[in-house]
């Protein structure tokens, strides 16, 4: 029941509505659930389980009813936290589509000179379109743009507006959905109907499912790109504990500095 009920949320109610409802439904989930089986790293709370999600085929147990993170969004904190100086030295971050689990955590940090950026979402301090950005080239230190990519028809576009606006020598971390067993990206844009997209994308606003040679079109554009399984490293244990993606790829670019 509670499956049916999430899954006609996420299709039947616009994105920007559900966020501005999810914080008044957040803390009496993180009450009913509440237990010690399972933690999310964000904010080190502890449930008895996690919640469903998936707009066609559900994932069981991957929402956190406390930070609404999912197993990307765990992943890439704990990567952010235990392997980069984000939290520590004064940057400029530039952060596209800012998800709930973070916003509030990244604008609190007084290191960081942080700017979101968004056609429509309400946590936007910028409304811009990804391909055509208003931003000063060699602008900003770090970017986060995160399952963002996927909805962009252009995305080549998109990741040559990302590089302009990094600096040299700066990070830009840009996870999508990705299918690791496909070799080639699939995109078809004739494919409109939102239920084919579901079906053949995996999301209804989808327009591509990316294969292994998303770094290739990473690399294309300039970025040094190292593929990180962070997972690998971690026990199976603390993988189901933070209920994280066993070997998802974060995918972290680099621009590099210009050659003396």
């Amino acid at each position: 029941m509670l499956s049916n009920s999430f899954k006609f949320i996420l299709n039947a109610v616009p994105r920007p509505v559900l966020i501005r409802l999810s914080y008044l439904v957040r803390p009496f989930l993180a009450l009913a659930l509440k237990g010690n089986r399972y933690t999310d790293p964000i904010d080190g709370k502890s449930f008895r389980r996690f919640l469903p999600y998936g707009y066609g085929k559900q994932r069981e147990n991957v929402l956190s009813p406390s930070t609404l993170s999912l197993e990307r969004h765990r992943l890439l904190w704990l990567y952010l936290k235990q392997e980069t100086d984000l939290f520590e030295k004064p940057y400029k971050l530039l952060h596209f589509a800012p998800e709930q689990a973070f916003y509030k955590r990244f604008r609190k940090q007084p290191n960081l000179d942080y700017t979101t950026t968004d056609l429509n979402s309400p946590l936007a301090d910028v409304k811009a379109d990804i391909c055509n950005l208003p931003f000063a080239d060699n602008a900003y230190d770090f970017i986060l743009c995160n399952h963002v990519l996927e909805h962009i028809p252009d995305d080549m576009r998109a990741l040559r507006e990302l590089y302009r606006v990094l600096k040299p020598g700066g990070m830009a971390i840009l996870q999508i959905p990705q299918d690791l067993k496909r070799e080639h990206t699939f995109q078809d844009n004739s494919i409109t109907d939102p239920v084919e997209r579901t079906k053949i994308f995996g999301q209804y606003d989808h327009v591509r499912v990316y294969g292994r040679d998303y770094f290739d079109r990473l690399r294309s554009v300039g970025f040094i790109v190292e593929e990180v399984d962070y997972t690998s490293g971690m026990s199976a244990q603390s993988v189901d504990r933070y209920r994280l993606a066993a070997g998802e790829i974060i995918p972290v670019c680099r621009k590099p500095q210009p050659q003396v």
